[in-house]
């Protein structure tokens, strides 16, 4: 099935930023990350609002508003975008430092950004007289306010996370997988002593996986190691009815993902596609590097051509994980075409 083929698409959430780690600034992350899509966009509206209410105070009327907001944003759009090159590029020290002094420093970014702005003022003749130090405290407090706002909706989102990893959890460990995988197991006891211990180890690595810290994030590779392990234990359940194909891309194995983010995508390919048909279903799974983006996809074909019978909720909570660590970067889209069901995922490689 092509790319294009998808029919819906799962909006994610709202952006976040980095959970606990990034607040503290101990985990080599940024409580404002001046490089990241989601940042820039939050600047440049908030500070072009501000410059909107401002120039009312100056205008008589609707086309003096708009002449006076025109003004003002040739002045304070290159200064906003020097804060978030300045911060970009100050990047890699300013994420090992605490909480205090990457607000301090991104403060007093901004009050360089906000001289910046007044000379850029007064160079295009606009004023006889250049207000340094107001323009400053101005750049000064716009950029605390945005970094404020930046740490409280990154502790804000913390309480998500939470019930996000506590909803995944719930998800995960289904009591009815668990007492299939160990009836499969029983029934290969004194057959097959051999796969029986494989199914349990299988099983055993699922549950640590788990119960692993919900703030680390994993490689794509360990994701693809896991869901392995998940589908060589439903194998054992369904055998013939799970045809399962792989195509796997070298170079898309670095990415970086929450953990446990792959396994429930497979896991609605069985349920939805291989459990409720007597015939079985085929399931593909591949990953692919493509430049600067890792695709992932998740495929299975539907019993009489339907859609899923689930209500969605293993899908949006994907989206929200996914949102939590990669923002805007990272997009999830699902859809059926003639019979197949496809989740297709991209991160940043």
């Amino acid at each position: 099935m092509q790319d294009n083929e998808i029919l819906s698409t799962l909006a994610l959430p709202p952006p976040a930023l980095p959970t606990e780690p990034a607040l503290t600034g101990a985990a080599g992350r940024l409580v404002f990350d001046a490089c990241h899509v989601g940042v820039v966009l939050r600047a440049v509206l908030s500070v072009q609002a501000v410059v909107a209410v401002a120039a009312l105070f100056g205008s008589a009327d609707g086309v003096g508003w708009l002449l006076d907001t025109a003004l003002l944003t040739a002045v304070t759009l290159p200064a906003v975008l020097s804060w978030l090159l300045l911060g970009c590029a100050f990047k890699q020290p300013l994420g090992r430092w605490p909480l205090a002094v990457q607000g301090s420093v991104g403060v007093a970014l901004g009050a360089l950004a906000g001289a910046f702005a007044c000379g850029l003022w007064a160079w295009l003749g606009l004023s006889d007289q250049a207000k340094w130090m107001a323009s400053a405290a101005s750049g000064a407090l716009v950029a605390g306010v945005l970094v404020a706002g930046l740490v409280w909706r990154a502790r804000a989102q913390l309480p998500a996370t939470a019930q996000a990893r506590l909803a995944e959890l719930q998800s995960r460990i289904r009591p009815h997988f668990l007492f299939n995988t160990l009836n499969s197991a029983i029934a290969l006891v004194r057959a097959e002593p051999a796969r029986a211990e494989a199914l349990l180890e299988d099983l055993s690595e699922l549950f640590r996986s788990a119960l692993a810290n919900p703030l680390q994030d994993v490689t794509l590779a360990q994701e693809v190691h896991l869901a392995e392990r998940y589908l060589a234990i439903e194998q054992v359940r369904f055998g013939d009815r799970l045809r399962l194909t792989w195509a796997l891309d070298p170079a898309a194995s670095p990415a970086r993902l929450p953990p446990l983010i792959l396994q429930p995508l497979v896991e609605n390919a069985v349920r939805h596609g291989v459990e409720p048909s007597p015939d079985g279903a085929d399931v593909h799974i591949s990953t692919q590097r493509r430049g600067d983006r890792v695709v992932i996809k998740v495929s299975n074909s539907m019993p009489g051509g339907a859609g899923p019978a689930g209500n969605g909720l293993a899908l949006a909570n994907v989206g929200e994980r996914l949102a939590l660590l990669h923002d805007l970067h990272a997009s999830l889209r699902h859809g059926v075409v003639d019979g197949v069901f496809q989740v297709r995922m991209e991160v940043p490689a």
